[in-house]
């Protein structure tokens, strides 16, 4: 009996397993990550005017404590003391 190759592709499973290898290879070096920052978050990571605002009260403060001409108000201090303690009604 003689057996021919007909319409039969030749199989090489080495070849074939190179070719997977090299397509994996090169699917995995096209994809980077990406990071995409949307407006607002940009807005929440910018000071905000209340912050700025704060900052320049407690760097004034912080100057008349060092030159001591910070003076406190004693019944402005005993006042907002009584109302932060005393329940609303």
């Amino acid at each position: 009996m003689k057996i021919t190759n007909n319409n039969i592709p030749p199989v090489n499973p080495y070849r074939t397993n190179q070719v997977k290898n090299e397509q994996t290879k090169n699917d995995t070096a096209v994809q980077k990550d990406r990071l995409e920052i949307s407006k607002e978050a940009k807005q929440l990571s910018e000071p905000s005017p209340i912050t700025s605002q704060r900052n320049e009260k407690v760097s004034a403060l912080k100057a008349q404590i060092q030159a001591g001409t910070y003076k406190v108000d004693a019944e402005q201090l005993a006042s907002d003391l009584i109302g932060y303690y005393q329940p609303k009604q």
